[in-house]
């Protein structure tokens, strides 16, 4: 016996309308022996925020300001990630120290002469995340003197590790009702020779 299947009523749409944007809901408040995964931006639910190297920093951090994010992926044409650029590296002293190496104008510096390639990155394991509890990724944020912890998982269909979410201080400060504070570090040697001359 043959399915009978019934269409559904079209209509017109009646001007302007706006598109749903993924969004993730994460709880309000969290406790620092909350599962830590409950504080997590999960790239699955919440686009990349993505700029190109080339990009000049003033427009980089115009695109953070449009997004609400204080940190964008770099990626190439093939949307794979070059490295990360974050609001302090545009608004701290990586800036200046470039414009004393090379003498060009402010305006002219891009997203590629101070991001962080994704060499230089540190992440952490999904598997680790999904065990862990809010105190301890303040404590890693708080050891490794950064404000966002990168995620990395098996991505779907491939063999490759992708980055699967985020931590950021402001996230994790928002849902704990309290101020986190972690400092910069230098990470090489020549950061931190840079930072004992200042």
């Amino acid at each position: 016996m043959a399915t009978q299947y019934i269409p559904l009523s079209m209509c017109p749409l009646s001007g302007p309308t706006g598109l749903f944007q993924p969004q993730q809901d994460l709880p309000e408040k969290v406790e620092l022996d909350s599962p830590a995964i409950l504080t997590m931006t999960d790239l699955r639910q919440v686009s990349a925020q993505t700029v190109e190297p080339n990009l000049s920093i003033d427009e980089a951090l115009t695109r953070m300001k449009e997004g609400g994010v204080r940190l964008l992926f770099v990626t190439n044409p093939q949307a794979e990630v070059l490295g990360l650029i974050t609001s302090t590296d545009i608004q701290g002293e990586k800036p200046l120290q470039f414009l004393k190496e090379t003498h060009v104008r402010h305006e002219e510096i891009l997203v590629r002469d101070i991001m962080t390639w994704s060499e230089q990155m540190e992440v952490m394991l999904l598997e680790d995340a999904m065990k862990a509890r809010v105190g301890d990724i303040v404590e890693t944020l708080r050891r490794c003197g950064r404000r966002h912890a990168l995620v990395i998982a098996q991505a779907p269909h491939k063999r490759d590790l992708a980055i699967r979410g985020m931590f950021s201080v402001t996230q994790i400060s928002r849902q704990l009702g309290i101020a986190i504070e972690t400092v910069e570090v230098a990470t090489t040697f020549a950061e931190l020779e840079a930072a004992l001359t200042h």
